[in-house]
């Protein structure tokens, strides 16, 4: 990727909460390697220490294991750090429906311990994972920034919070926050374990050992399916861009692509077929509507597109050809 030609991320100091997880991990290979200094922050509660391990021996990158709950560990891992990127959170509608007020302590809680650290330390950005789930049951497509409906789900609600915090904050506080909502990413280090685990590597995980993966509902449902490097593409711009009009703002971060889950299993089905010819005969079964989803998912990034330049060079096809190769070899 050529997101910083300039070498305009080099010396910058970037602490990724959530360092260890799935889109952190991604975004500390990439910093590191873009020549900026990296800290991450993880409690190791869903993120694994197995993803950041080839960087623990480098130099321009600091592991602090903690908690975002704790104010005082948030106010210690920004000393001296000129952005952030918080993808700390408890992910997944499903886990908020069954733990309401666990979601809240980190997704909330949590984020306003690392927002209140950012201020007080001075730090000239706070770049925050956002989600899809915020349009909740607002039915138009594709969806808006500024067209939201009702949450379905505590975790929606708590991404919700988060945008309104940020909000606030620039207007008590004067303090820059960018918002990216997420779509369905997907990549290599996403965990295709437990029950919670998204359903990209949950399907390919399942036709790797020739079993029928369950999609929820008659397969209808459809997503806008975000490889991984449109989504640190996203991130950079945030940190680099000096558009006054681009801060204190929220973006749909996707591809701008529907898929419906029946045509993602024949994606994956097809795409590994390649590796393992008796995948191609596996079948899928239909279980029963998931509580709190979504029927469909997606996103309008002219806004993302005008104010931070942002132009996804992935589609799910080329997203997942790159990534199917990791998942297999990963997942096997």
């Amino acid at each position: 990727m050529s997101m910083d030609p300039n070498n305009q991320l080099e010396s910058k100091y970037i602490l990724v909460t959530g360092g260890a997880g799935f889109i952190g991990s991604n975004l500390c290979e990439y910093l590191v390697s873009s020549g900026a200094k990296v800290r991450c922050l993880d409690d190791f509660s869903t993120g694994h220490k197995s993803n950041i391990e080839r960087l623990l021996e480098n130099k321009d990158f600091e592991l602090i294991e903690g908690d975002i709950c704790d104010a005082k560990t948030c106010s210690d891992a920004v000393q001296g750090i000129d952005y952030v990127l918080h993808q700390a959170a408890l992910g997944s509608v499903p886990r908020s429906i069954k733990n309401p007020i666990r979601t809240n302590e980190v997704n909330i809680g949590g984020f306003l311990n690392m927002l209140t650290a950012c201020k007080n330390e001075g730090v000239k950005r706070f770049i925050y994972a956002a989600s899809s789930s915020t349009y909740g049951d607002s039915d138009g497509l594709p969806k808006i920034e500024h067209i939201i409906g009702n949450p379905l789900s505590p975790y929606a609600v708590t991404k919700r919070v988060n945008e309104l915090y940020a909000h606030v904050f620039k207007l008590c506080y004067d303090f820059d926050t960018i918002g990216l909502r997420y779509f369905n990413v997907f990549g290599q280090f996403q965990d295709p374990e437990g029950a919670y685990a998204a359903v990209i590597p949950k399907f390919i995980s399942q036709l790797i050992k020739y079993e029928s993966p369950t999609i929820n509902g008659d397969g209808s449902y459809s997503r806008d399916f975000t490889y991984i490097k449109n989504v640190i593409e996203a991130n950079v711009l945030a940190i680099l861009t000096e558009d006054e009009m681009a801060l204190n703002q929220i973006y749909n971060v996707a591809a701008s692509k529907q898929t419906t889950l029946l045509e993602l299993f024949k994606l994956l089905k097809d795409e590994l077929n390649q590796h393992d010819s008796k995948i191609g005969d596996v079948e899928i079964k239909l279980g029963p509507t998931r509580e709190g989803d979504i029927p469909h998912s997606l996103a309008s990034i002219d806004k993302a597109r005008e104010l931070l330049g942002y132009d996804p060079k992935y589609n799910i096809d080329d997203g997942l050809k790159e990534a199917i190769p990791w998942y297999f070899n990963n997942l096997n």
